[in-house]
């Protein structure tokens, strides 16, 4: 909440204070949207506030609030809100997409994560950089773009993945509850050694909800193009060499 909150206002002050400020592009999250369960949004939606799946995505959608109320005010703010994002580069915890591919190979995690039916919406790095580019030059102050890409379920991104690396695909899916008591195990292993868990329980949340959205907004008004999950995922080197897969 700090962080996110907390930094958002200083760059605010700092618009203020200065006065030499022609533009501010805030890069938020689709979590600061809200879950999608049964439809695909756009960015007419704001979170609800009902229930919050993580701490970082209630610190979103409160940071969220504060761009939305500043750009009525009058301040020159462009809110993005990228995807799921994926690419290369290290794999960290925010490089989940990667993490999981990795753990799939490597036959840690040997089923299917979440259900078939709830998708997310993934976005390459490359294309939400580029998002922001756009969103500099051509945002429009105080209009809101989803700089999302395909919305797809796990499930296919592993049935995607195993394509691209010529191997089988899993045979079945993981039930969410036994995802539930992995992630209250993985938390009790971290305290132990101090590895953060692939798997913890917020993330069960999550996956137990659709974050499905449409970018069609941003692809009219800041000329965004995203790129689909194969193109992606298969891009430069092999995904086999490029995650360093045994």
């Amino acid at each position: 909440m700090i962080v996110n909150v907390g930094g958002l206002n200083i760059v605010l002050q700092a618009y203020k204070e200065t006065g030499t400020i022609e533009k501010i592009v805030y890069t938020s999250s689709f979590f600061a949207l809200g879950p999608t369960d049964g439809y695909v949004a756009d960015e007419t939606q704001t979170h609800s506030g009902k229930f919050f799946c993580t701490e970082y995505e209630k610190s979103k959608a409160v940071a969220d609030k504060v761009a939305l109320d500043s750009a009525s005010e009058g301040i020159p703010i462009v809110p993005v809100y990228p995807g799921v994002i994926y690419g290369p580069g290290k794999v960290t915890t925010g490089n989940v997409v990667a993490r999981m591919i990795i753990e799939r190979f490597n036959w840690r995690l040997p089923g299917y994560i979440g259900q078939a039916n709830v998708k997310f919406s993934f976005s390459h790095v490359d294309d939400v950089v580029d998002g922001h580019i756009a969103a500099m030059d051509k945002g429009k102050l105080g209009e809101r773009y989803l700089l999302t890409g395909e919305n797809a379920s796990f499930r296919e991104v592993f049935d995607i993945a195993a394509m691209i690396s010529q191997t089988k695909r899993p045979l079945f899916g993981i039930p969410l509850l036994i995802i539930e008591a992995y992630g209250w195990i993985s938390v009790l292993f971290s305290k132990l050694t101090g590895k953060l868990p692939l798997i913890g329980l917020p993330t069960v949340c999550v996956l137990r909800h659709q974050w499905a959205y449409s970018c069609d907004k941003a692809k009219a008004e800041l000329d965004y193009h995203p790129r689909s999950l194969k193109e992606g995922l298969s891009q430069g080197a092999s995904l086999v060499e490029e995650l360093g897969i045994d």
